[in-house]
């Protein structure tokens, strides 16, 4: 450095000295100033001298070259990351059956319905080892009681014993869906996969004007609002339109069909001259299943009563098993009964049904 440097030395420390002067004026007369040092932010003056400050102090943050940590008592912890929301667990539906192959799941009105318009399907699909999962709505008491009902299903149970050539105890359990519909559920001790399931809703009667015994209540007038609720036969819980359709969806849902069987609904060129319960049942199905996606392109509707009309479809010893079913159940029904193949062919119209089975797509409903 030159000499004629030092003049500008001089002032420097002479400024630098003044500075330091004022700073301790400062510091005697109690102002409170924040100082950083690399142990922390501290406020000065008030806390020197015994004096409490009445000024908030201004936090710092800490020289970003410091390697020290900041004291715990003024330290900021990091921020915690955010926890992930446990995840929902919806239970699975009571109606819930697991399948280790496909599902047919099939719906009908009355028991017998199955036999008559859903076979060789139903039989075809026990034999190739699939599971078999089907709904009776109502109890196709026809007026008569819960003893005509049971003598029904017993006839079922029998027809399903014979397609899928065993006998056995069948177990039975009661389950109500989360919908709101309740079903007595039967499958075989040793076959988990079949199952049968039971509603006993009543039975509409041909005419669509129900039964005494049952105050005249159908599914019919359920669909269309005539009436607000309807109780089974058994004395299960009564149910409105919107709980039997949700019980459906539900039902569906749980199951996974693969193919879904049932009526041909209302509104459908084949749908005249059927059994009221059948129309209304195939309304039910295709409105409450059309709202599973994955179900939708296996839903297949069986002509009723109609197809009497139609060609024979079936012969030899396709329509021989087919018969031979059908007359196993046949043998508890008290309506209908035939004693051999001949005389259950020549049953009026139910000869003709039993001779014919005809599925509909969607497109093939033929809707107006």
């Amino acid at each position: 450095m030159t000499r004629a440097d030092r003049p500008t030395f001089r002032a420097a420390r002479v400024g630098a000295g003044v500075l330091v002067a004022v700073l301790a004026v400062v510091l005697l007369v109690g102002a409170s100033i924040v100082v950083s040092s690399a142990f922390g932010v501290w406020p000065i003056g008030a806390a020197a001298s015994g004096v409490a400050s009445s000024a908030t102090p201004t936090a710092t943050a800490a020289p970003t070259t410091s390697s020290s940590p900041l004291p715990p008592s003024t330290a900021t912890p990091p921020a915690a990351p955010p926890s992930a929301a446990p995840p929902v667990v919806v239970p699975p539906s009571p109606g819930a059956q697991p399948c280790e192959t496909e599902t047919l799941l099939t719906i009908w009105a009355h028991p017998d319905d199955d036999l008559i318009f859903g076979n060789p399907t139903i039989s075809d699909a026990i034999a190739a080892g699939q599971c078999v999962r089907t709904l009776f709505l109502t109890g196709g008491d026809a007026g008569k009681g819960l003893g005509y009902t049971h003598s029904r299903e017993t006839g079922i149970l029998h027809a399903y014993d014979h397609m899928r050539g065993a006998d056995g105890p069948w177990d039975s359990t009661v389950v109500t869906l989360d919908a709101g519909l309740r079903v007595e559920r039967f499958s075989p001790h040793d076959d988990a996969r079949l199952s049968v399931m039971f509603a006993r809703l009543p039975d509409g009667n041909i005419t669509d004007g129900g039964f005494d015994s049952t105050g005249h209540a159908t599914l019919s007038r359920l669909l269309d609002g005539t009436i607000g609720v309807l109780a089974p036969t058994d004395e299960g819980p009564a149910v409105d339109r919107a709980q039997v359709s949700a019980s459906l969806t539900e039902l569906a849902a749980a199951l996974r069909p693969t193919r879904t069987l049932t009526h041909v609904p209302r509104g459908s060129a084949y749908a005249p001259g059927d059994h009221p319960d059948h129309s209304t049942v195939g309304t039910l199905v295709r409105d409450a299943v059309g709202h599973v996606a994955e179900a939708v392109p296996g839903i297949r509707y069986a002509v009723g009563y109609p197809s009497a009309d139609l060609p024979r479809t079936l012969d030899g010893p396709v329509l021989d098993a087919k018969v031979e079913t059908y007359r196993i159940y046949a043998q508890q029904d008290e309506v209908i009964r035939c004693a051999d193949r001949d005389s259950c062919l020549k049953t009026r119209r139910f000869g003709d049904w039993l001779r014919r089975s005809y599925l509909l797509s969607e497109a093939d409903l033929r809707l107006n």
